[in-house]
C-alpha cells in the first residue's frame, strides 16, 4: 500500500495527500467548501517481500497545520456535503467500474456515513506465515486528513504516526517503517470508500471466480504526482452478487522501498467475515498470496492478518494527532 495515505487512504492521500505514505488526494480541508459546490453547501524486515501492503494515504483532505488544536477533529456537515458530492462525480465520470465502486461503497455504508462517522479507531494484527516478525498496533486515523496514531498493543506509551507531514515515533521497532506504514493497514481496511478519492482512475479488469464466488474487477491506479507512489495500483474484486467487497491484489512501489522504480512482485488479499460498526461494514480478517501473474491465480499464503476493537471517534479532537514532545521526527521515506 503506498502511503496514500491520503484517503482510503487517507488511500487510504497518502493512504495520499503528500503524506508520506503516497498521499494521493488533495482535495478541501474539513473546515473549507469547494467552491464549486458552495452554492450546495461538499519495512523494513520482510517489507517489500512478504506482502506488505504499500501504504497509502485515501484522504482527499489534507491537515491545515495551524489546525492541530483542541477542536474537534469532525468536519461540518456542510463539508461531509461537498465532499461526498464531488467523490459521486467522480464515480459517475468514470462510467461501469466508477458504477460497480459506487454499489460497493453503498454496501459497505455509503459515503455519507464514512465521511461523519469521525476518527477511525482499529486493531490491526499482520502475521508472515513464514514466523517473521508480527505487526501489532491500535491505530487511530483521522478519515479526512489521513492523520494517524499507533500505539503498541501493551502500551499507550509507544507510539508512532504521521501528522500530515512527518512520521514520529517515541519508541524502535525495527520491523515497522513508521512513515511507510502508519497509514498501510488503514488503506486496506477502508477499501472501497478509499476509491472515490482524488486522483485514482478506475477500469475495467474483466472477472474471476475465487472459492466458488465470481467477482467484478476495477483496477484502481492514480494520477501523476498524486501521493508518494503513484505507481501504485490495486484490482478491486466485487462480489457479482452482493457487492460486497471480497478482495484486492495490488503491487508496494513506495520509493522509500523502491528508490530506482519498480515495484513488489503483485499479491493478492482476500477478504473474510464482515463486521459492522456504526454502519459501516469492515473485513474481519484478511488473508494474502503470492500472485501467478501468468497463470492468473493466488499462490501460497504469505500473510494472515486480522482487524479487531473497532470503533469510531466523532469527539476525538485534532491535538490528538499532534506529534508528542520528545518524539523523534523522521527524515525521508526510510
Amino acid at each position: 500500500m503506498r502511503m496514500k495515505t491520503t484517503l482510503l487512504a487517507a488511500c487510504v492521500a497518502t493512504l495520499t495527500l503528500t503524506s508520506a505514505f503516497g498521499c494521493k488526494n488533495e482535495d478541501t480541508k474539513p473546515d473549507e467548501v469547494p467552491a464549486e459546490t458552495a452554492s450546495t453547501s461538499e519495512t523494513t524486515e520482510g517489507a517489500t517481500t512478504d506482502a506488505a501492503p504499500e501504504s497509502q494515504p485515501s484522504s482527499e483532505s489534507r491537515p491545515a497545520a495551524e489546525s492541530q488544536s483542541a477542536e474537534k477533529a469532525a468536519p461540518s456537515e456542510a463539508w461531509v456535503k461537498a465532499r461526498v458530492e464531488e467523490s459521486k462525480k467522480r464515480l459517475a465520470a468514470a462510467g461501469e467500474p466508477g458504477a460497480l465502486m459506487g454499489a460497493a461503497i453503498e454496501k459497505h455504508g455509503g459515503l455519507e456515513k464514512w465521511f461523519s462517522n469521525g476518527p477511525l479507531e482499529f486493531r490491526f494484527r499482520y502475521a508472515p506465515a513464514d514466523g517473521k516478525k508480527v505487526r501489532d498496533s491500535v491505530q487511530t486515523i483521522d478519515t479526512w486528513r489521513s492523520l494517524a496514531v499507533h500505539h503498541a498493543p501493551d502500551s499507550q506509551d509507544k507510539k508512532f504516526g504521521w501528522d500530515g507531514k512527518k512520521a514520529w515515533k517515541t519508541y524502535d521497532d525495527e520491523a515497522i517503517n513508521p512513515r511507510f506504514w502508519s497509514l498501510t493497514p488503514y488503506y486496506f481496511v477502508a477499501v472501497p470508500f478509499v476509491f472515490a478519492d482524488k486522483g485514482v482512475k478506475l477500469a475495467d479488469a474483466g472477472e474471476i471466480t475465487f472459492e466458488d464466488r465470481t467477482y467484478d474487477l476495477v483496477k484502481a491506479t492514480f494520477e501523476a504526482g498524486t501521493g508518494d507512489a503513484p505507481d501504485d495500483f490495486y484490482i478491486v474484486y466485487i462480489d457479482r452478487e452482493t457487492k460486497a467487497i471480497g478482495g484486492v491484489r495490488y503491487v508496494v512501489s513506495y520509493p522509500g522501498f523502491f528508490p530506482d522504480g519498480g515495484h513488489s512482485p503483485e499479491k493478492f488479499m482476500k477478504y473474510d467475515g464482515a463486521q459492522t460498526v456504526d454502519g459501516i461494514t469492515f473485513a474481519k480478517t484478511f488473508r494474502t498470496f503470492k500472485w501467478d501473474v501468468d497463470g492468473n491465480k493466488p499462490l501460497e499464503l504469505v500473510t494472515n492478518s486480522e482487524m479487531s476493537q473497532v470503533a469510531f471517534k466523532p469527539t476525538l479532537p485534532l491535538s490528538f494527532f499532534a506529534i508528542p514532545e520528545g518524539a523523534t521526527v523522521i527524515d525521508g521515506m526510510k
